[in-house]
């Protein structure tokens, strides 16, 4: 009787230990694959920036008035402004020049949020090259990552 009360307790704490690493590597699964998800729309923006259409670079930002965007002018509030702001700078290809990033950290604060920091290249031919470093704020609003705050400097 005491070598099946062993067993027994042995193999509920094997059960529980299984049960525990299996909600672990599922919810680890899901981590990497939203912040494998936030990367490549950060990299699809860069893509989209390269062929000299903003409009569709502004397709990762969340579509709302209250969209923050800090850059060297302030804060700015609002989807329509940004993509005001961006093309006001930017007027044409040879000003957008050819955009790369590259991502230092990204990490899942919650379920519905990612916390992204990285650097960024613009490399010019007729105008001086600019770089510098940003964090984007992620959201996954109505099944779909979008950037809710950037500030980039």
């Amino acid at each position: 009787m005491f070598i099946f009360q062993t067993k027994s307790k042995r193999m509920r704490l094997l059960s529980v230990i299984y049960f525990c690493l299996l909600c672990f590597t599922q919810m680890h699964g899901q981590s990497n694959k939203d912040l494998r998800t936030v990367e490549s729309i950060l990299h699809r923006q860069a893509q989209d920036w390269n062929t000299g259409i903003i409009d569709n670079f502004m397709n990762g930002y969340w579509v709302s008035d209250e969209l923050m965007f800090i850059g060297s002018k302030g804060v700015t509030r609002g989807w329509k402004q940004t993509l005001d702001n961006y093309k006001k700078s930017y007027p044409d290809k040879a000003t957008m020049g050819e955009l790369s990033f590259e991502v230092l950290e990204n990490e899942k604060l919650s379920k519905k949020s990612i916390m992204m920091v990285g650097k960024f290249h613009l490399a010019r031919e007729e105008k001086e090259d600019l770089s510098g470093h940003f964090i984007l704020i992620w959201k996954k609003i109505k099944g779909k990552w979008v950037i809710i705050a950037d500030h980039t400097s």
